[in-house]
């Protein structure tokens, strides 16, 4: 039992004894800085309980609790605020308990639990990953990982959209303007060889839809009439109805943007345990809808359309089965979903990660699911997140104005690199070093700026102000990791295998970096439970600034008592090692030096 459920029950004990009544809640928090004590017990909510004055009550509690906890020294009231100090030897005691455990604050999944599978990047295959993809693909894989650390089973997964309008519009441009050209003979990642194709097709689009409009054509029939399109469409009518020819430029093609994909996911940090395509589930859910009209979940209009009346929900009626028996979204993400538990039969929730223009899409898929009877639809979760914003403005994949992910990657690097040389910290370094370092850095940095936001807000990314030393700032947090690298470098002596002294008296410095290190693993679950890398994020920036405060004030190596040295150095390197885990859990390496 932790020293928190000691204090609430024998709290409750206390209540007992002193005034014969029984408290169902106590409230505890951290004692305030400017106050002595480690954990503070609030009166107030029990006046509904116990009548009297919140002073004296905390002053009977407290003499109680120091009577009949050992861990609790001493203890002040303040204003109806009972602030309790534990002893040493509880966080002494603690720390010798987790001090060799490598995964402390790491769960493994129990016997007959449910597995969770998350969905993140599902990108088109017309254009190469950009800025927006980063936020999806960053989010997803950290959630995923977090979820993994709190105890449960993972399956990460991706849903590539791999037909449609927009695949043949990439496809006939580079018919007609490609000369055969290939990535290998542009030296070109092939998603990006693609994505150019996607532009081109554009271009020649809003040109054709110019001239009509000279020709004195209305630009709303301009824009449908466009001969461009219809040869897009017409092309799209021939890849369903599997021509040899359309089929294979398709496969050509896509697997072109595959290969330029794996590239970029690799650089990212990023993979995945299944792949799922757009052309092989494009047809499921029509069985679902058939069987849920059946059943009366579904009803159909005098055109033939099927649709689900969700207005007794708030929400309105929607489509799931066009009137010439096509599929919509919809009708593909409902049978895509039970594909998945059928596949992963101990799969019991799902996690889409995708941008909150898509919020009302999921409410009305998670009911529909809900309404056919899945078990597993009480625990479906739409991961959204809002934009990712640059000074310069907002990107637009057509026009060939996104911010590509693998420019942005090495832009980083670079950036890091020249704000390392400024520094000048890089002696000793050879070139080949210096680089992955950059690369450490600058990923860290985009990753970091990218994570420490909660998922819902929107983001200005700043690459310049990402890439700070000081601040909240993923290379502030990798600069602290090396710093107690360098440390533990210089002890000349075997700290790990030594036992925590238990008669040690703590700094004041030394109590506050434990009882940071102590949320770990309640940091840990919180972040799974809210599926937000921001409060690992946060976390791991609050435990580095308790780190360098503990720095500041006490001698480490230079401790002239050899039980302080000893101490200090195996609380430096447990700080280190959660750092790394922590930012392991955000896809972050750390380096050795900096």
């Amino acid at each position: 039992m932790n020293i928190q459920d000691i204090i609430i029950t024998k709290v409750k004990e206390a209540i007992h004894s002193i005034f014969d009544k029984e408290l169902e809640t106590v409230e505890l928090q951290a004692t305030r800085k400017e106050f002595e004590g480690d954990i503070t017990v609030v009166i107030f909510p029990m006046l509904r309980t116990i009548k009297g004055n919140p002073q004296l009550i905390g002053e009977q509690i407290g003499a109680y609790l120091e009577a009949n906890v050992t861990e609790i020294e001493k203890f002040n009231v303040v204003k109806g605020f009972l602030n309790l100090v534990i002893s040493d030897s509880y966080f002494l005691q603690f720390f010798s308990d987790i001090k060799n455990d490598e995964v402390y604050g790491f769960e493994t999944p129990k016997e007959g639990d449910k597995a969770i599978m998350v969905e993140y990047s599902s990108p088109n295959t017309n254009k190469p990953l950009h800025l927006g993809h980063i936020r999806n693909n960053l989010l997803g894989y950290s959630v995923a990982e977090i979820i993994k650390a709190s105890g449960k089973k993972v399956y990460k997964t991706q849903i590539i959209n791999d037909r449609g309008i927009h695949i043949c519009k990439s496809m006939l441009a580079w018919q007609k303007f490609g000369n055969g050209e290939t990535p290998a003979s542009t030296g070109l990642k092939g998603d990006k060889l693609v994505g150019n194709y996607y532009v081109a097709f554009d271009k020649a689009y809003k040109a054709e839809i110019e001239e009509l409009i000279a020709r004195g054509v209305d630009k709303k029939v301009a824009e449908k009439e466009a001969p461009i399109l219809l040869e897009a469409q017409n092309m799209l009518r021939k890849w369903e109805a599997g021509d040899e020819e359309v089929v294979k430029l398709w496969e050509t093609m896509n697997g072109w943007v595959y290969d330029g994909f794996a590239i970029t996911y690799k650089n990212l940090g990023v993979d995945f345990d299944q792949l799922y395509y757009e052309s092989n589930t494009y047809l499921l859910g029509k069985d679902v809808v058939a069987d849920g009209l059946e059943r009366g979940v579904f009803f159909k209009k005098e055109d033939g359309s099927v649709w689900i009346d969700l207005t007794e929900d708030g929400l309105d009626e929607k489509i799931v089965l066009r009137a010439d028996g096509t599929a919509v979204y919809m009708t593909q993400d409902i049978g895509t979903a039970i594909q998945r538990i059928k596949d992963y039969p101990d799969v019991g929730g799902l996690v889409y990660t995708v941008g909150n223009e898509q919020d009302y899409h999921f409410q009305v898929l998670f009911l529909i699911l809900k309404k056919l009877g899945f078990e597993w639809a009480q625990h479906l979760y739409h991961l959204s997140y809002g934009m990712v914003d640059l000074p310069s403005g907002k990107m637009k994949s057509r026009e060939g104005t996104v911010v590509d992910a693998d420019d942005l990657i090495t832009e980083m690097a670079s950036t890091a690199g020249e704000i390392s040389s400024e520094l000048g910290k890089l002696e000793g370094f050879t070139e080949e070093e210096k680089q992955e370092l950059y690369k450490t850095i600058g990923l860290g940095a985009l990753k970091y700026y990218i994570l420490k936001v909660d998922p819902k807000k929107r983001i200005l990314f700043d690459p310049k102000e990402s890439i700070d030393f000081q601040g909240n700032t993923g290379p502030f947090i990798q600069y602290t990791y090396a710093r107690i690298q360098s440390i533990l470098r210089k002890a000349d002596f075997d700290f790990s295998g030594e036992a925590v002294v238990m008669d040690y008296k703590l700094h004041e410095k030394e109590k506050s970096l434990i009882k940071q290190v102590q949320l770990f693993p309640e940091i840990i679950q919180n972040a799974s439970a809210n599926f937000s890398p921001a409060i690992i994020a946060n976390y791991t920036y609050d435990l580095v600034k308790e780190f360098n405060s503990f720095y500041q004030n006490v001698s480490i190596l230079g401790a002239e008592v050899t039980s302080e040295k000893i101490f200090r150095v195996q609380l430096s390197s447990k700080v280190a090692e959660i750092i790394a885990n922590a930012l392991k859990l955000l896809g972050i390496s750390v380096p050795e030096r900096m």
